[in-house]
């Protein structure tokens, strides 16, 4: 039997007709940059996550810059954030001039470990970026806690966690701004890149949109108006209304920003892909408890466990293994795709060697990258594909 890793075709067969009528009528209709779909999927994703403002974007990297920016983040500023996490979380920060400062995780959960997160606080500290890694929310309590003792920040890199849950509310919109990422492997994927920020604050939401255009327009004003404190006025009046592709607004700059806008298209497929999240999601987590259930005997360690008041979107289910290399390879041999999710903890990546860490810095981080191995759990995995996986699992160590 082969069973892949992760199978996009899968997915696009069950949804084909429905995306193929909407990708049409968005090429009919020629509205290819900040379309009709474009407004119907923020409205669609406030709803559905329970905020107020959802700002989309071209990808969940330009999210993370963007609403860093937004936030007040500015050179020279640090954020703490994870090693255990994809480059574009920490990246993000550097690209503004920023310093990424990592802090550990906790084995169990693979996420932030607040007990180790006060102790790289600094004057210069100015926000904690949390990753709900591999679909699981990260302890926002314990992390709000000591962002109000320290008057800090949190921007939440949700970009793997679409439809997670936490103590009843949906991971990304329980920081000041949440971000995510619909590449297209993500739980909900474009076809093709694509980002957005969510928050309830609307001068977050305002600055994300200025951001994001160029620092352009009204909102680009008001932005400006605020970080500089001036007195609040629309300088753009005498301009005309804009008029199908003209808008005199966009001509008028207050802060240096960026071109990252979601295509119409992608915006269409993701409408169509919104309706079936929950059905998606709730596979995913079928599919973990039969893992969990029938490997817990097994001399792995099974992380990200289900916990009261946390619901995992599961993007990935990861367990360790001392055997990790050889482990991979046997059900490679068998026909079984697995991932390697990181290989290289970002403290010890050659982008950041300017940061002066070295390896033994962050141990359990580093045990978790030599460990982890992540099984197949895309939620069109048939039941018996995920019965030889566990059957494969139980042999091989069976033999060893």
């Amino acid at each position: 039997m082969q069973i892949p890793f992760f199978d996009i075709k899968r997915q696009y067969a069950e949804i084909a007709e429905e995306v193929e009528q909407k990708v049409l009528a968005v090429m009919q209709g020629a509205q290819y940059i900040e379309g009709n779909p474009v407004r119907e999927l923020e409205e669609r994703l406030a709803d559905y996550l329970g905020v107020k403002y959802v700002i989309t974007c071209g990808n969940g990297t330009d999210a993370l810059r963007i609403a860093l920016k937004a936030c007040g983040v500015v050179q020279g500023d640090e954020v703490i954030t994870t090693a255990f996490t994809f480059f574009a979380t920490a990246e993000a920060i550097a690209q503004i001039g920023a310093v990424p400062v990592f802090a550990e995780i906790r084995e169990d959960t693979l996420n932030l470990d607040p007990e180790r997160i006060e102790e790289k606080i600094t004057s210069r500290t100015k926000a904690i970026l949390p990753v709900h890694i591999f679909g699981m929310p990260a302890d926002m309590d314990a992390i709000h806690a000591i962002a109000k003792r320290h008057h800090l920040i949190v921007i939440e890199d949700a970009c793997q966690a679409i439809g997670a849950g936490y103590k009843g509310k949906k991971a990304g919109t329980l920081g000041a701004v949440g971000c995510f990422s619909f590449y297209p492997t993500k739980n909900l994927g474009a076809f093709g890149d694509g980002g957005a920020m969510v928050t309830n604050e609307a001068w977050i939401a305002e600055a994300c949109r200025a951001y994001k255009t160029h620092g352009s327009g009204k909102v680009g004003s008001k932005t400006y108006g605020r970080i500089h404190h001036l007195e609040e006025k629309d300088l753009l009046e005498e301009n005309a209304a804009s008029q199908g592709f003209y808008d005199p607004y966009k001509y008028y700059n207050y802060l240096i920003g960026d071109n990252s806008r979601l295509d119409t298209i992608q915006a269409a497929v993701l409408c169509a892909k919104l309706d079936r999240l929950e059905q998606w999601n709730q596979r995913r987590q079928e599919i973990a408890r039969q893992y969990r259930e029938h490997l817990k005997e097994l001399p792995i360690k099974l992380v990200q466990k289900e916990e009261s008041g946390y619901g995992s979107c599961h993007h990935q289910y990861a367990v360790l293994a001392e055997d990790k290399k050889a482990l991979a390879e046997y059900l490679q041999e068998n026909g079984i795709g697995t991932g390697a999710f990181y290989p290289i903890p970002l403290h010890l990546q050659k982008a950041f060697a300017y940061l002066n860490y070295s390896e033994g810095d962050l141990p359990v981080t580093e045990k978790v990258c030599r460990q982890s191995v992540c099984l197949p759990v895309f939620p069109e995995l048939e039941d018996r594909e995920v019965a030889y996986i566990i059957e494969k699992i139980i042999n091989y160590y069976a033999k060893h």
